[in-house]
């Protein structure tokens, strides 16, 4: 048996268990979806309150307790500030290292499983359009069977040659669409976090430039 006929047999297993494929990469989807919505939403806070309450206390060099005030916030901008007062006794460039470092270990954390609907989004199109490969090929086997006749098998095949297409976008299009949504919760929240900690940068670079001065 060549490739060709190999091919074609496989064809005739149907495509049935693509769109199985495509129902289980659907439920798999939604499950990251809830998932990282729910992550995201109970990481939040009132970042205004935050910047508020936090500019007082850093311009009068009270890191202590703005130390404080941010370990009770559950936010990763609060984190990403945090990591910078952690570091200020090793003065504005160390504090800017560690929060460069925990801005990105915040998009790990708030990034993760994303990947999946990126791939299933780009990819669930082709996925379904393998099946309708597979429907095209069984109907034209129908046809030769039956002499060129339209038969209810025949029709069957080009149904379900055409709802494989179908389903694929159905899957993919949420996918993107919640990619994309995620993607820029995530890079509003990282550049929320950065701008609250430059606030400390600038009053770290201050008091250097004072130290330094005769």
């Amino acid at each position: 048996m060549n490739i060709q006929e190999r091919l074609t047999a496989f064809a005739m297993l149907g495509a049935g268990w693509v769109m199985w494929l495509l129902v289980f990469l659907s439920i798999i989807s939604l499950a990251i979806v809830l998932e990282r919505a729910y992550y995201l939403i109970v990481s939040r806070d009132d970042i205004t309150k935050i910047k508020a309450d936090l500019l007082g206390l850093i311009a009068k060099g009270d890191y202590a307790a703005a130390i404080k005030r941010v370990t009770g916030s559950r936010s990763f901008e609060a984190k990403i500030l945090r990591a910078g007062l952690e570091a200020v006794d090793g003065g504005a460039a160390a504090a800017e290292e560690r929060i460069a470092g925990e801005s990105q270990m915040a998009r790990l954390h708030m990034e993760r499983n994303l990947a999946f609907l990126g791939t299933v989004g780009n990819n669930a199109p082709f996925v379904g359009l393998l099946g309708t490969v597979i429907g095209v090929i069984r109907a034209f086997h129908s046809l030769d069977d039956s002499a060129g006749q339209v038969t209810s098998g025949l029709m069957a095949d080009v149904g379900e040659a055409l709802v494989a297409t179908a389903i694929g976008i159905l899957v993919a299009l949420p996918a993107v669409a919640f990619f994309n949504f995620f993607q820029r919760i995530v890079k509003g929240r990282i550049t929320r976090g950065e701008a609250l900690a430059k606030a400390l940068l600038a009053q770290l670079k201050q008091e250097g430039s004072e130290g330094a001065a005769p």
